[in-house]
């Protein structure tokens, strides 16, 4: 039977004291809802229905911006009256032939295989409600049972001293016959102390209606915990990095302490890889056999083959056009390398380097001080520390070209567009605006000259 998940994202989050919506706080470097939104696909839902309602524009905006193929369908609830108030707002774009699965937009941990056995436990004749296990209950509703059927689910408040004994309560999320649903939602009513529209009442039409009510339990406490403040949001983003951090280290990564690991995106390791402590993965990022990681680097969208060595607080981030480090180099530590970089085998790149939008040849060395901008540089050659190229010339960017075997001396300026012929030298200090010859020594900066007796200038 085909799945529709409706994800109920309209709430303030007045805790979070904050002017983003509550669903659009990040876990992993993804918002919340975003999690969710993966997860419903994971399912192979047929739809996925988001009922907005604070801040909706922002939370519609970004979920069709992000959209791995079709966007979700929206629904606004407003005022907010409830949850089942919430899900009322779905009824009228709602099929009635399936079941629909009903999740929260800031409970982002849920695992697919929870939610495909609370859907198998539906089998689209049942109401299936799914429970924890919690050591300290308080404040959540409780389920109560007759043997393996579920009776009702009590709200704390409610609840006699036996019922408060229970430790099974109710996390929010259920799966329901989509056609008993609407007939369930007709017959709402807030009659209540606050008000409110709640979608726990229909446990009692079921029942009363001679329809089964069952409880798939979810295997651990941090796959239904949600979110209301700052507080919750920190536990819940340690609890899904130490959960990534153990499925790479079963893949064979050695992690320094999985503590002190962060993942924001995408993370290919290849065998014998060792990361060290502080680091911090987003985009999309490859390690080859035996690379290395140095502790407190970041590094995104970046692929980095066999062997290499990252060095302690190197900054990699390539954005849209990659960064590509080679086998057998070594980059840092204090380097930084920005979009469009890509070091061939056995490049170095040492301290306080930057290197953005050029390519380095095989074992071509730059080991302080210095930046290539949009260079070509060829094998060999050595990058002395204090140069530069000089490839902006305020309105447009120029090519600096460095062939095999060059010899930069220290605290070079090379003027692009120019390219440093094979085998050359460049002398300490010179400022380079034309090509020079294979082989030739450049030399290009003032005579040097001594004034004898000179007084430096006193305080007056």
């Amino acid at each position: 039977m085909a799945v529709d998940v409706v994800v109920m994202a309209a709430g303030k989050g007045t805790r979070m004291k904050s002017r983003i919506p509550k669903v659009l706080h990040r876990v992993g470097g993804r918002p919340m809802i975003e999690h969710v939104i993966a997860t419903a696909q994971a399912l192979g839902a047929r739809r996925t229905i988001v009922i907005t309602g604070h801040g909706a524009e922002e939370v519609e905006g970004f979920l069709r911006a992000s959209a791995q193929g079709a966007a979700p369908a929206f629904v606004r609830q407003e005022p907010q009256l409830g949850t089942g108030h919430a899900v009322q707002q779905v009824v009228p774009v709602l099929p009635d032939d399936g079941i629909a699965l009903i999740l929260n937009g800031d409970v982002p941990l849920i695992r697919p295989q929870t939610l495909q056995a609370l859907v198998e436990k539906c089998g689209g004749q049942r109401l299936a409600l799914l429970t924890v296990d919690m050591a300290d209950p308080t404040g959540y509703g409780r389920i109560v049972r007759s043997g393996d059927a579920v009776q009702a689910i009590v709200e704390h408040k409610d609840a006699t001293h036996a019922q408060r004994d229970i430790r099974e309560v109710y996390t929010g999320f259920m799966a329901v016959p989509e056609r008993k649903l609407k007939d369930w939602l007709a017959r709402l009513k807030n009659d209540n102390a606050q008000g409110e529209y709640y979608l726990t009442d229909i446990v009692a039409f079921a029942v009363a209606d001679g329809c089964e009510v069952v409880a798939a339990k979810a295997g651990e406490q941090v796959e239904v915990d949600g979110v209301n403040s700052p507080l919750q949001l920190a536990d819940l983003e340690r609890a899904f990095q130490l959960r990534q951090a153990r499925a790479l280290m079963e893949q064979g990564v050695r992690l320094a302490d999985p503590a002190r690991f962060d993942l924001r995106g995408e993370l290919q390791c290849a065998q014998d890889v060792e990361i060290d402590v502080n680091c911090v993965f987003e985009g999309k990022v490859s390690l080859g056999d035996g690379v290395r990681i140095g502790p407190n680097c970041v590094i995104a969208n970046a692929s980095i083959a066999a062997g290499a060595v990252i060095h302690a607080f190197t900054h990699i981030d390539g954005e849209k056009l990659g960064v590509q480090v080679g086998e057998g180099a070594l980059v840092g530590p204090f380097a930084r390398l920005r979009p469009g970089a890509k070091l061939g085998a056995e490049v170095h790149i040492g301290n306080f380097v930057e290197v953005k939008n050029s390519t380095m040849a095989k074992g071509a060395k730059a080991n302080h001080l210095a930046y290539l901008g949009d260079a070509q540089v060829g094998e060999r050659v050595n990058y002395g520390a204090g140069s530069i190229t000089a490839n902006y010339d305020g309105a447009n960017k120029h090519k600096t070209i460095i062939e095999a075997d060059v010899h930069v001396g220290s605290n070079c300026v090379l003027v692009a567009p120019v390219t440093i012929a094979a085998g050359g030298t460049v002398g300490a200090g010179s400022v380079v605006n034309k090509d020079t010859k294979t082989g030739a020594l450049t030399v290009a900066r003032a005579k040097q000259a001594s004034i004898e007796g000179w007084n430096r200038p006193k305080k007056k």
